[in-house]
C-alpha cells in the first residue's frame, strides 16, 4: 500500500449566496481579484465564481441568486469547517481590525498565537475568517513549515507549553547553519568585544 502525496491546497469551495453578495465579500472586503466565472458543472442551477486569495491557488464560492446572506452561526459539528485561515503582510494586519469594524464588521482579537497574530470575523454567511500574520520570515531555501517543524521539536524538547518567539529564532538559525555552508570550522557564538 503506498500513500497519496498532495503538493499543497489547490482550492476550497465555499457554498455561498448570491453572486454579488460573493463578489462584494471576496473582492470588495479581502481584496481577492475575482479571475474566473462560469456555471456549477455539477448543479447548473448554481454559479461557480473563482476568486485568488493572493497565492495563484484559488477560493472557489458555489452561488444561488435564490440564496441570501443569512449571518446566523454556521455548523460546528464533527466534520464541519471550522474557519478558513488567510495569511496577511505585517503592514496588513496593522491596519485590517480598522478596515473591517468600519464596515462595521465584528472583529475578534488580536490573538498572540506565539508564532502568528491573527484576528478573526464573520462573513456574511456566518463563516468564521482568519486573518493571519508571520511573526517570522523563513531562511532562504526554507518554508513557513521548516521552521514551525524546528520550533516544535525545541519546544518540546525543553518543556515549553507553546510556541514563543525564541523557539522560532532558535530554529531560524539551526536552519541557516543547516542549509548555508561556512568557511569557519567552528561556527559557535562569540563574544567580539
Amino acid at each position: 500500500m503506498k500513500k497519496i502525496q498532495s503538493q499543497g491546497v489547490h482550492h476550497i469551495t465555499l457554498n455561498g449566496a448570491d453572486r454579488q453578495t460573493s463578489i462584494d465579500f471576496w473582492e470588495g472586503v479581502l481584496g481577492m481579484p475575482f479571475v474566473f466565472d462560469q456555471p456549477n458543472l455539477d448543479n447548473p442551477r448554481e454559479g461557480h465564481l473563482y476568486f485568488d486569495p493572493g497565492d495563484g491557488r484559488l477560493i472557489t464560492v458555489f452561488t444561488n441568486e435564490d440564496r441570501k446572506p443569512d449571518p446566523a452561526k454556521t455548523p460546528n459539528d464533527p466534520g464541519a469547517v471550522h474557519h478558513v485561515a488567510f495569511s496577511v503582510s505585517h503592514a496588513t494586519f496593522t491596519h485590517a481590525k480598522e478596515r473591517l469594524e468600519a464596515r462595521g464588521i465584528t472583529v475578534y482579537g488580536p490573538k498572540d498565537r506565539g508564532f502568528m497574530d491573527s484576528i478573526y470575523f464573520r462573513d456574511p454567511l456566518g463563516f468564521l475568517i482568519e486573518l493571519a500574520c508571520y511573526r517570522f520570515e523563513p531562511p532562504v531555501g526554507c518554508t513557513h513549515a521548516d521552521v514551525m517543524i524546528e520550533a516544535h521539536r525545541l519546544r518540546v524538547a525543553r518543556g515549553d507549553y507553546n510556541i514563543k518567539e525564541e523557539h522560532l529564532a532558535d530554529a531560524i538559525g539551526l536552519l541557516v547553519e543547516r542549509r548555508q555552508q561556512s568557511l569557519s570550522a567552528d561556527r559557535a557564538p562569540r563574544n567580539p568585544y
